[in-house]
Parts: structure tokens; C-alpha cells; sequence
């Protein structure tokens, strides 16, 4: 291995150039690899494992930023029908909080296993035309300032070099991309030991998500809504190496001892152990490499946000990297990506770790700030709000310029707009959008892809924002006029993919 990866000398042959190669075919590479056929800029995913979404996935909760990504994409409502909904969480036994007062079209968490999400993202990317390449392994890569080669072992046993402009790896926690660019995945085991298993039920829980831990036993039952549901788990006093055997009889006595009942398990189609890390790479670019997803960070299951902050990655990624390709931006665009997802990792692995550190509590005194802490959140509303806007991903906001606006940076909430469109769908042409106040006039040169599609407010709001294609605030003006407009945007030349 050398400064920009490693070397093999088996290499037979070489392909490209391709703008972008993704590698890694989960819900963060396919989003990305979506967004950026739809913006026009030929895709390549690389993926080591056989063409077959697995029904056997760790993730089954998306949370209502997640869903407000996959409206922007005309795919939330298909994936809500494939799921159940719940408005309540109830964490610690004491604290329970609202999902349902959610400033959001999605005030609940959807609860739908990841290979859901997995089959309406790669529908959409093979219909935009990415090219997908199974059963391929990346055993090399390097870089120079023009472009990035990629070594992958195909299913022949073939080494080609794979030529693009970018390489962006979504490749998991144990990524062949990031191990290649020789960076550190710092961080601990949370748990030592977690069980997962798909099962069918003889009695039927109360909700769709159960959840409780009794002693030295955690357990968790989530419907997936046609029948099979998964449980997860951990014994305190059975700590052991993700290899060992594992068998229905331990996930039920688990769960009796966590949930009172184990609800007649039966037919088990799958039985895994994991142990649960934080773990977070320094830097989400190197050169002409991104890392986005469980390949830049992975976090505790508590609070479900892993695979949704990783479409978040995706979201934010690819439209920057579709400019840059296009010539509407300049190439440092590309480094607001770790300025801006950087910190959002961070803060998920805090608050995830410190749930299932809570929730872990033997000390005595450790139980008694969790007791405090959930009679606090209870009684206090802004802690509550706080909580819900994080675990739900709708209150991150991104740093803004010095003396830039308030809102700059901000999550731009759905609304209806005076042409009777909601915002999320005027967002699906992957274009930035201004609102502007009604009656200001703001010429957009024929619909030109390049500049904002214009839309106004349906009330009599007089700011002007300008609305990123990840759904966050760009720019805005108070009691804006056309002059303020065409100076704004002229201001963001080059900062937001604008020619103009």
C-alpha cells in the first residue's frame, strides 16, 4: 500500500474513463448512484456479493427526514405501503415521546425492513440507467489528480482497472475503499454481544415495535407487517463471539426474561450475532475518494438512525458531485460534504451511544440519572422537541457563512406552494428552488437546468429562499424584490452549482 492505495500486479486489463464509481450496492450507494443517473452523469456500481437483495437486513426503521429525501424522489408514499407506522416511542420505561408532533408530512417512524428500501432504490437506478457490476471486489486503488483507478476482481477471477473521476465507497463498516486509502476507523464496541433474528409469531404483539429490557435481558419485537417479524437481543451475562452458535431456544428464553412472553417463536429464517460499534473515520473525503454511510460511520442500534444517516450522506453528496461533473461548481463545493456530514455523524454516535448506554445502566447511580433524565424530558417540552428533531433527522442544520441569513443551513419543512405543488415534489427534478414572495418577478431564462425552478409562496410570506436539492437552505432574503433576488444568486456563483 502506498499514500493513495494499494497496488496489484494482476491487473489484465483496464476500463473507462467512468465519472463516477460507487462501490457498494446497500441503501446509501443506490440512493446516490440514483441521484447522480438522474442528474445525467453516467454511474458504475461495484458490488462484491451476488444480485440478490437479501431479506435477511439489520435495519427497519425509517425516520421522517429519510422519507422526506425518498418524497423528494416520488418514493416515499410506495414505501410507506409497504410497512406500519408508529407515533410513539417509549424509551427507559418512563420517557415516551411523540412522534406524531413531528413538523413533518412524516410524523411517525415507518417500520419496514431495509430490503424495502433496497428494491424501490435500485428499481429507480437501473430505470435511470446505472450500470451495475456483481460479484466484483476491489483489491486496488489509486489516485492522481485527473481521476481515480479502481482494481476489481470480477467473478472470473479477472483483475480489471476500472478509470472515473470520483470513487465514492459505500461499502459497509468493513470497507474494501477506506481500508485501500489506509484510513483509521477509530472508536469502541458498544455491545459485545446482540442477537438478530427473523421469526413468525402464535400470538401476535400489541404494537409494531415492542421493546423492553427486565435484569440482565434486552429484547426487541418489530412487525415487518407480512407475518415475519424481527427480534433483537442481548444477555448481559452472555457475552460471546459473533461465531458462535446461536438457536431459537436462547432468542426466546431472552425474551421472556426482557418482554415477559416470547409470543410462541417459531419458524426462525434467520439467526445472526453482531457486536455493536461507534466508530467514526476522520476524514469523509481523500482526494478524489468519498466515504459515505457504515464505510465513514457506524453507530449503536439504539434509535434506529444507521442506515438513515447514511441516505442523508448520499443526499447530500450527490448533487454536489453532479455539478462539480457538469461544470456548474467549482471543485471545492466537494469539501462542504465533510464540513457538513462530518459533525451529523458525530452527533448521531453521541446520541445513539448514550441511549444504549442508558438503557445498559446497572451502576445505581447511573439509573438514577436515567430515572432523572426521563422525568426531565418528560416534563420539559423544548428537551422532548429536541430529542424527537434528532432521532428523526429532521433537526440537523448545517454551518452557514458568517452573516449569512438565519435560515441558511436549515431544513426547509414541506409546504404548499401557489401553483398547489408541495415543495418536496417540485424538488424531484433534482434542480435548487426558489420561493419567492408573491408578485416579485424572477426571470428563469426558459427552465434552464442550471438555475433554480421558480415557485412562490402560497401565503403572503415575504422572504425569498432558495432551496437546495437536498431540501436545505442555500440562500434567503427578507421582503425580497427582484433586484435582491438576481443579487443573491449571483452572490452563490460557484457555491451552489448556479452558472448565473
Amino acid at each position: 500500500m502506498n499514500a493513495t492505495g494499494t497496488e496489484n500486479s494482476g491487473t489484465t486489463g483496464t476500463t473507462g474513463p467512468h465519472p463516477v464509481t460507487i462501490v457498494g450496492s446497500g441503501p446509501t450507494g443506490l440512493l446516490l448512484a440514483g441521484d447522480l443517473a438522474a442528474a445525467g452523469v453516467p454511474v458504475t456500481v461495484v458490488e462484491r456479493r451476488p444480485h440478490k437483495i437479501s431479506n435477511l437486513s439489520r435495519a427497519f426503521g425509517v425516520h421522517a427526514r429519510t422519507l422526506e429525501q425518498l418524497d423528494a424522489r416520488a418514493l416515499a408514499d410506495e414505501l410507506i405501503a409497504t410497512g406500519s407506522t408508529i407515533t410513539r416511542l417509549r424509551l427507559f420505561r418512563r420517557l415516551s415521546l411523540d412522534l406524531g408532533t413531528l413538523p413533518s408530512r412524516f410524523p411517525f417512524l415507518l417500520i419496514t425492513p431495509q430490503y424495502e428500501v433496497e428494491r424501490l432504490l435500485e428499481r429507480r437506478a437501473r430505470e435511470l440507467g446505472v450500470e451495475f457490476r456483481h460479484e466484483s471486489e476491489v483489491v486496488g486503488l489509486r489516485q492522481d489528480d485527473a481521476g481515480v483507478d479502481l482494481d476489481v476482481r470480477g467473478p472470473d477471477g479477472a483483475v480489471v482497472t476500472h478509470r472515473s473521476a470520483y470513487v465514492v465507497g459505500t461499502d459497509g463498516h468493513r470497507s474494501a475503499v477506506r481500508e485501500a486509502l489506509g484510513l483509521p476507523f477509530p472508536g469502541v464496541s458498544v455491545i459485545k454481544s446482540l442477537f438478530l433474528a427473523d421469526v413468525r409469531l402464535a400470538e401476535r404483539p400489541e404494537s409494531v415495535l415492542t421493546v423492553n429490557g427486565a435484569g440482565d435481558s434486552f429484547a426487541m419485537i418489530a412487525s415487518f407487517g407480512d407475518g415475519w417479524y424481527r427480534v433483537m437481543g442481548w444477555n448481559r451475562h452472555h457475552e460471546v463471539s459473533d461465531d458462535t452458535p446461536l438457536d431459537l431456544d436462547e432468542v426466546k428464553e431472552v425474551t421472556r426474561r426482557a418482554l415477559g412472553t416470547d409470543y410462541g417463536m417459531h419458524d426462525a429464517r434467520w439467526l445472526s450475532r453482531f457486536h455493536s460499534d461507534e466508530r467514526q473515520v476522520p476524514h469523509y473525503r481523500v482526494g478524489r475518494v468519498f466515504l459515505a454511510g457504515d464505510a465513514a460511520h457506524i453507530h449503536s442500534p439504539a434509535g434506529g438512525q444507521g442506515m438513515n444517516t447514511g441516505l442523508q450522506d448520499a443526499a447530500n453528496l450527490g448533487w454536489k458531485l453532479a455539478a462539480v461533473l457538469q461544470g456548474r461548481a467549482p471543485e471545492p463545493l466537494l469539501d462542504t460534504y465533510q464540513a457538513e456530514r462530518h459533525p451529523v455523524g458525530k452527533a448521531v454516535l453521541r446520541s445513539s451511544g448514550g441511549l444504549v448506554r442508558l438503557a445498559r445502566a446497572q451502576n445505581p447511580a447511573l439509573r438514577a440519572v436515567r430515572a432523572l433524565v426521563s422525568a426531565f424530558a418528560n416534563a420539559a417540552r423544548p428537551v422532548r422537541t429536541k430529542a424527537l428533531a434528532q432521532i428523526s433527522g429532521i433537526g440537523y442544520r448545517y454551518p452557514a457563512p458568517r452573516g449569512s441569513h438565519r435560515l441558511v443551513g436549515t431544513r426547509v419543512p414541506d409546504v404548499t406552494l401557489e401553483s398547489g405543488r408541495r415543495l418536496y415534489e417540485a424538488l424531484r427534478g433534482g434542480r435548487f428552488v426558489l420561493i419567492a414572495p408573491r408578485g416579485v418577478r424572477y426571470d428563469d431564462q426558459g427552465a434552464r437546468e442550471d438555475l433554480p425552478a421558480v415557485e412562490r409562496w402560497a401565503s403572503e410570506r415575504r422572504t425569498a429562499v432558495l432551496v437546495r436539492p437536498d431540501g436545505y437552505v442555500a440562500w434567503a432574503a427578507d421582503d425580497a424584490d427582484t433586484a435582491a433576488i438576481k443579487s443573491g444568486l449571483t452572490g452563490l456563483t460557484g457555491l451552489t452549482g448556479l452558472t448565473g
